[in-house]
């Protein structure tokens, strides 16, 4: 076919070249060689445009001509294991547009709390979807036979794996990873928002699968008056107001001393001015145990740190005032269209 535009015929031929070498032949209908056409066309002179632009719509058909005919003569079978649908299937699946979808209220505020501890300084690690006895709970100090395993109902493979049933798996690896930052005279400073599963009755506050945010920090002469101060700092940030804290014992193998850490209702949930009211417990947390420490290689003679942990679900629930967890997980788009 010949066209009267030199600018088209060129292009023509540079699109048959490369066509051939294309091994998915449908891409050639979205070549950069066919912008530059319109972008051809919108430097012409006005008297041109029309002619110009019949001629690139005649070449678009001709190469969508091209690709009907292979279609119709390559019958060959490509087969690709990795794939989601055969490479020579004709009914492949439209991609959708991820202009028309929007984030999960999670995955929205988990990018938020993520912010908030970069800008303290923090380096934000993923969890993992099923680990090891040693991760979940030998490394953390956990002995073997110590009763404090029961509190855990955890899913296990048959063959000894582990879904984590909290997000202090990581801390070991954590500790090991960043350990030369401690060389260098610098802090290790991790937090790890994923997903924990327990074996958990389904209620207004309790699923099986939900999401906690875990935060290790170590360096010398890290005193409890810092692991108070970050968490204050941090809860602050996310409700948007100054927030009162304070401390009470408690017991977790991985911290001692270990602490429940409550914090003043934010204004939007208070309901009554009694003392009980004022405050609400969010997390657990404490200075990391020795033993932690050395099981990640790190002297507990010179360096000290604390730890944290706590539901994500439940921080947005307070936030945005939702009343059951298992709103997050049912797919009701009446739910998740106000985010």
């Amino acid at each position: 076919m010949q066209y009267m535009f030199s600018e088209v015929q060129e292009a023509r031929a540079q699109l048959q070249k490369e066509f051939e070498s294309l091994a998915e032949k449908q891409t050639i209908l979205k070549s950069i060689i066919f912008r530059q056409l319109y972008k051809t066309l919108g430097s012409l002179p006005v008297t041109e445009k029309p002619a110009f632009g019949a001629e690139v719509n005649r070449l678009k058909q001709e190469a969508q001509e091209w690709c009907r005919q292979i279609d119709d003569t390559d019958h060959r079978v490509v087969i690709d294991v990795t794939a989601p649908f055969a490479a020579n299937t004709q009914l492949r699946p439209r991609l959708l547009d991820m202009t028309l979808g929007s984030q999960h209220p999670i995955t929205q505020e988990i990018r938020v709390l993520a912010d908030i501890f970069y800008r303290m300084g923090f380096t934000v690690l993923e969890s993992r979807q099923i680990d090891d006895d040693y991760h979940m709970f030998e490394s953390l100090n956990f002995p073997e036979g110590h009763p404090a395993r029961d509190d855990y109902d955890t899913f296990m493979t048959t063959d000894g794996l582990i879904a984590p049933a909290h997000t202090s798996t990581m801390q070991n690896r954590a500790l090991r990873l960043y350990a030369k930052n401690l060389e260098r005279g610098e802090p290790i400073a991790v937090v790890v928002p994923d997903r924990v599963y327990r074996n958990e009755d389904l209620d207004t506050t309790h699923e099986h699968t939900f999401y906690q945010i875990e935060g290790v920090y170590v360096n010398k002469g890290v005193t409890v008056g810092n692991l108070i101060a970050t968490l204050q700092t941090y809860l602050s940030e996310y409700f948007k107001q100054e927030l009162k804290a304070k401390i009470q014992p408690f017991y977790f193998p991985f911290t001692e001393p270990s602490f429940e850490f409550a914090v003043e209702r934010p204004a939007s949930l208070r309901k009554e001015s009694s003392e009980a009211d004022q405050w609400l417990e969010l997390l657990g947390c404490g200075m990391i145990h020795p033993n932690v420490l050395r099981f990640a290689g790190i002297d507990p003679e010179i360096y000290s740190g604390f730890a944290w942990g706590g539901g994500i679900e439940r921080l947005i629930m307070m936030k945005h005032g939702i009343e059951d967890m298992r709103y997050f997980e049912s797919g009701k788009l009446e739910f998740l269209r106000q985010f």
